[in-house]
């Protein structure tokens, strides 16, 4: 079986390319994820206890490192070495457009290693609708201002949560997966799931032109 790591920032994307990978027969060792000085995800700005939390609610091990974004190319390559000596042979990536896709077949290049893409070049709308069909739950736990406003934080992502997004976008643009970095989620459960996450203690901050749901506890339960 070809043995993968899942580039994972903890949203539904990352989530949604490791599970139709391993449906595609892809066997996924680890979760990778990068965080910050101050102990936040990369990606999301989460807290990467919670990140932590999803690979033990997952069963995947998650191998979890501080880079900065002038380090984060060589951070990767590093990991990634690590990781294909113990047998990784590709990683998934969970991007839809091309903004990253020349530097993920660059480096992968440069690694040796195959770039997994499941959702590359997908409609985006039917991404969403897939990912709720199949039964993941995520919140949502960032929104651009100038685009979403703060009771936008919590919401889950479902079909309401469509609906709205699509009158969004007719007026403004907007993605619908947020690829532009619109909006960011947390997945808490789905197919991928042994046992599901429930978040405690969000608080609502504004910074950087963005409303995050600061979150620094979860429980994992079962289902």
């Amino acid at each position: 079986m070809f043995r993968v790591v899942a580039s994972w920032s903890g949203g539904k994307e990352s989530c949604f390319a490791c599970y139709k990978a391993i449906s595609d027969g892809f066997e996924v060792s680890h979760l990778l994820n990068f965080i910050s000085k101050d102990g936040r995800c990369m990606s999301h700005g989460l807290d990467s206890g919670l990140i932590s939390a999803q690979s033990r609610a997952i069963e995947v091990p998650i191998v979890q490192r501080e880079v900065t974004w002038n380090t984060y190319e060589q951070g990767f390559k590093a990991a990634m070495r690590e990781l294909k000596q113990m047998g990784v042979e590709g990683a998934i990536f969970g991007d839809i457009l091309d903004i990253h896709e020349g530097w993920i077949d660059r480096v992968c290049g440069e690694l040796g290693i195959k770039p997994v893409k499941p959702l590359w070049g997908s409609d985006p709308r039917q991404i969403l609708v897939d990912f709720i069909d199949e039964g993941f739950e995520a919140i949502v736990i960032s929104a651009k201002v100038d685009l979403l406003g703060k009771e936008w934080l919590g919401r889950k992502v479902d079909g309401s949560f469509l609906r709205d997004l699509q009158e969004i976008k007719k007026k403004s643009g907007t993605h619908i997966c947020g690829e532009l970095g619109e909006y960011h989620t947390f997945v808490t459960d789905g197919p991928l799931f042994k046992r599901r996450l429930k978040l405690l203690d969000g608080n609502r901050v504004l910074r950087d032109g963005y409303w995050f749901l600061d979150v620094s506890r979860c429980e994992i339960i079962r289902k």
